[in-house]
């Protein structure tokens, strides 16, 4: 199953960087209709995992995607599943 992973280590005090990745990462899965993003803010202080939070749950990113999961075996992973209507 395909699948676009971002990985917010490298760049996790640029805020406009990750905002970028972010919306480059949701743009490429409704282009390509790729059903999960993988986002990787990490474990730290949880602050990096709020702001990629409240950047999914502005309505014309929420309109993109169906539902997101916080991975239960790893606090520092969340998927963005996507449903693609033929």
């Amino acid at each position: 199953m395909a699948r676009i992973k971002v990985d917010l280590h490298e760049i996790y005090n640029r805020g406009a960087k990750i905002e970028q990745a972010l919306q480059d990462a949701m743009d490429q899965a409704v282009r390509k209709r790729i059903p999960t993003v993988e986002i990787i803010p990490g474990k730290g202080s949880g602050q990096l995992k709020k702001t990629v939070l409240r950047f999914l749950q502005r309505p014309e990113i929420k309109r993109m995607y169906h539902r997101v999961d916080k991975d239960s075996k790893n606090f520092g992973r969340l998927f963005v599943h996507f449903r693609h209507n033929d």
